[in-house]
């Protein structure tokens, strides 16, 4: 997700309003006391382009990749699955994600000033609106291109992939009802939370140093520990590691993370929530990552098995999308080459390898691939950080890589770790108690199409 790859920037310091704010060329309070914020047209339409390529992730990209991984009677429900998640959470959003997660409240959660999206219409005057101040009235405070409710919807798509993301772990074995409940508490009590640590001004995790520049903490790292934890409290699929469990289509799949590509421009450049250099920096080094990733996991695969495979080197892909995330606005082409070829080759040893070491069933490897690739991008922004890019006035020498910044990206990969794995089992232990998490094994062995939502594939 992506707040701005503003204030991220700017840990530890009491002027981080002025350093986020110049970092998208926007304007503090202080400078603006006498005028309403503007708004920047081409901000705002590369904001309007973004939020829809994000969007797109998730509905058609997301719901096809995983789609294409499960076995033919599981495909439409896996498809409903991302469906129903971007419906859910667009409500849960409006009525109160959104303000937990960005109002100004305290360091540790936001406050009800957004519920429902009260207020967020009060500027609007013959069709025009302008800017807002995320964290008013706050030393952090930081005034915006870009109207509120773009802001808002920008920040929804990344709520709406996140609990998606999750579902790849426990593919072929979870009640629907089940998943529409986690999915609402979820939302609520891990998303929102996390996302306020740190992308709000006040956010606590910011203030220990970490930067995440789209979401490596909060969206991937999040998804994947979610999700293996989700993995172990349902047990593995019915005849795992014995029954044929090969992909239905991995045509689906191919063109699943072909829109996922595509989409992460929104993503990542979209973070700079502004049409600027730093979200040229950030496309740029997506689309090597992502490339250098491809080729790091089939190179390895190949070596391994004699064989590169297609669900290999979109794997890959993705993987090197994900490591990206936390570092793309931050970061130099040369050193997204050195994470996407890591990512693409520690991805594949955790999908593999690691997996069948441990023993659990995560099934389309949420864990893997974003869990592991998440941690992988967010520890290595502190190592290849580059200072200019996000340098201000107030901070002339900006973000560098250190053994300082390491250890902050350290300490929020493990806040986000710990904090997601207990309340994730917490809830899915609730809701296991009082619905049931897991269908029984004769509607898991018939498929959840038909068990699920009384359809099929007649192909």
């Amino acid at each position: 997700m992506s707040i701005s790859g503003a204030y991220r920037a700017i840990p530890r310091l009491p002027a981080a309003a002025l350093a986020a704010a110049s970092l998208v060329g926007l304007s503090t309070p202080a400078l603006a006391a006498d005028a309403p914020p503007a708004i920047d047209t081409g901000d705002t339409s590369w904001m309007l382009v973004s939020t829809a390529l994000v969007l797109m992730m998730t509905i058609p990209g997301l719901a096809l990749f995983y789609a294409g991984m499960v076995r033919r009677k599981n495909v439409l429900a896996t498809l409903m699955q991302s469906f129903a998640i971007c419906c859910i959470v667009t409500v849960v959003w409006m009525v109160a994600g959104y303000s937990l997660a960005f109002g100004t409240g305290t360091p540790y959660i936001g406050d009800l000033s957004r519920v429902l999206l009260n207020g967020i219409g009060a500027h609007i005057a013959k069709g025009a609106d302008i800017g807002f101040t995320l964290g008013a009235g706050t030393p952090n405070a930081v005034t915006m291109t870009i109207p509120e409710s773009i802001y808002m919807m920008f920040q929804m798509t990344f709520a709406i992939i996140t609990p998606a993301l999750i579902t790849g772990a426990f593919a072929e074995r979870m009640k629907f009802s089940a998943l529409c409940v986690f999915t609402v508490l979820w939302s609520l009590l891990v998303y929102s939370p996390i996302a306020h640590w740190v992308w709000s001004p006040l956010g606590w995790v910011a203030g220990l140093g970490a930067i995440d520049f789209a979401g490596g903490t909060v969206v991937h790292i999040n998804a994947g520990i979610a999700g293996l934890v989700t993995a172990l409290v349902l047990g593995k699929r019915k005849g795992y590691g014995q029954d044929d469990l090969s992909p239905f289509n991995l045509t689906y799949a191919v063109i699943g993370a072909s829109l996922l590509w595509v989409g992460w421009f929104g993503f990542n450049a979209g973070s700079a929530v502004g049409a600027n250099g730093r979200a040229g920096m950030a496309m740029a080094t997506t689309q090597i990552a992502a490339a250098a990733a491809g080729v790091g996991w089939m190179l390895a695969e190949w070596a391994r098995s004699g064989k590169p495979t297609v669900l290999g080197i979109i794997s890959g892909a993705v993987g090197g999308l994900v490591a990206i995330t936390p570092a793309a606005g931050f970061v130099l082409p040369g050193s997204a080459l050195i994470i996407g070829l890591v990512a693409g080759v520690v991805c594949y040893w955790s999908a593999t390898s690691l997996k069948h070491l441990l023993g659990y069933d995560d099934s389309l490897d949420a864990f893997g691939v974003h869990g592991i690739g998440g941690i992988i991008g967010a520890l290595l922004t502190g190592v290849f950080a580059y200072g200019p890019l996000s340098a201000t006035d107030a901070n002339p020498g900006g973000i560098s890589g250190s053994f300082a910044q390491f250890v902050s990206q350290a300490e929020a990969v493990g806040v986000t770790i710990v904090w997601c794995a207990i309340v994730s089992f917490v809830l899915l232990k609730i809701i296991d108690a009082v619905i049931g998490l897991r269908v029984s094994r004769d509607d898991e062995q018939e498929g959840l199409d038909m068990t699920q939502h009384g359809e099929r594939i007649n192909i």
